[in-house]
C-alpha cells in the first residue's frame, strides 16, 4: 500500500557565501512517521528544518509540505496553519509570562489542545520567560508546537535541558501522536534518544544526506558488538572471516595483553571457536546501535 508523503525534498542546496549549508539534499518522510535526523552540530540540520520551513530561501532545489510547495509563498503561509515547530533554542520577550506567550501563538493558529499539553509539560506559566530555565523554555515550546493539533511537527534538538523522566514523557508522546496520524521531523545529536521514537532515521554530513535506514532493518540486520581481551598476543587476522567485520586492535597493552573489537552478523561458531583457542582475559557483547551506525557514517 503506498503511503501518503507529508515531506518530500528535491536537491535542496544552500550556500552562505563560499560556505557549504546544504548540497542536493533529498529525502522523503510518510504520513505518520517519526523520521529522524541525525547528525552532530554544524552538519546542516538546522539549515535544513529552517530550509523547509521558509526561514531561509535555498539556492536550488524543491521543498513540499503536505503536498504544498514552500518555496511559493502563498502556500507555505497554508501550510503553516498544519506546521509545529520545536526550535532547538524558544526565544522569546522576557518579561512576557509564559500565558501570554500561548496566547499570542493561540490567537494565529488555535489552541483546542492548550489545557491538556500544558499539564502534560508542566511549563509555569505564570512566570515570566526571563525567568525559565532552558528545560521550562523547552516545555513551552512543545505546547506551543502541538496545542493547535497539526498535521506535522518539526523539532530541532526537542529534549534538550529536559530532565530523563520528562524526556521519557516526550517520547512517550510523540509515539502516541504518531499513532494518531501526526507525522515527525526529529532532528538530534543524541543518538540514543532517535533509536528509542524513530521509524526510520536519515545522516546528514557536511551539508550532505550520507545515508537513510530503517530502525528496525538496522537493528536486526547489524548483528553484535564483540569486545575481547586477550592474555597474550593475538592477530587481529584471525578473525577476519565471513560474517565479521569492523575488526579493530588497541595499542598494545602494558601487561602484553590484545583487546580487539568487531561486529559479527553471522559465523557465530566459528569466530566462538577462534576466540577459545586463546586465554580470555574479559569479554562482553552487545547488540549494535545507532552509535555504531553513526559512526559508520562519520569514519
Amino acid at each position: 500500500m503506498e503511503q501518503d508523503t507529508d515531506i518530500s525534498v528535491r536537491d535542496l542546496t544552500k550556500y552562505y557565501g563560499d560556505v557549504k549549508g546544504n548540497e542536493e539534499v533529498s529525502f522523503e518522510v510518510y504520513d505518520g512517521e517519526i523520521f529522524g535526523f541525525l547528525g552532530p552540530n554544524g552538519a546542516g540540520k538546522s539549515t535544513t528544518i529552517r530550509l523547509m520551513l521558509g526561514f531561509l530561501k535555498p539556492d536550488s532545489g524543491d521543498v513540499r509540505l503536505l503536498g504544498r510547495d514552500v518555496l511559493d509563498g502563498a502556500e507555505l503561509v497554508e501550510v503553516k496553519r498544519d506546521l509545529g515547530y520545536v526550535p532547538s533554542e524558544f526565544t522569546f520577550h522576557e518579561n512576557l509570562t509564559g500565558e501570554t506567550v500561548l496566547d499570542y501563538f493561540e490567537s494565529m493558529r488555535g489552541g483546542e489542545r492548550r489545557d491538556e499539553l500544558s499539564s502534560l509539560f508542566t511549563p509555569p506559566l505564570e512566570r515570566e520567560i526571563g525567568e525559565y530555565s532552558t528545560g521550562n523554555k523547552q516545555k513551552l515550546a512543545l505546547v506551543q508546537a502541538f496545542m493547535h493539533d497539526p498535521e506535522l511537527v518539526f523539532m530541532d534538538e526537542p529534549t534538550s535541558g529536559l530532565d530523563p523522566l520528562m524526556q521519557r514523557r516526550v517520547y512517550d508522546f510523540l509515539t502516541d501522536e504518531a499513532e494518531n496520524g501526526t507525522t515527525v521531523f526529529f532532528s538530534s545529536h543524541i543518538l540514543s534518544e532517535v533509536e528509542k521514537i524513530a521509524d526510520r532515521v536519515g545522516v546528514i554530513r557536511d551539508g550532505e544526506i550520507v545515508g537513510i535506514e530503517d530502525i528496525d532493518e538496522v537493528i536486526s540486520m547489524s548483528g553484535k558488538v564483540l569486545e575481547i581481551e586477550f592474555d597474550g598476543q593475538v592477530d587481529a587476522s584471525e578473525f577476519e572471516v565471513e560474517g565479521v567485520e569492523e575488526i579493530e586492535e588497541e595499542t598494545p597493552l602494558e601487561g602484553g595483553e590484545t583487546r580487539l573489537s568487531m561486529v559479527a552478523s553471522g559465523n557465530y561458531d566459528t569466530v566462538l571457536k577462534r576466540i577459545a583457542a586463546h586465554e580470555v582475559v574479559d569479554l562482553s557483547v552487545r547488540e549494535t546501535t545507532l552509535e555504531d551506525l553513526f559512526m559508520h557514517y562519520y569514519a
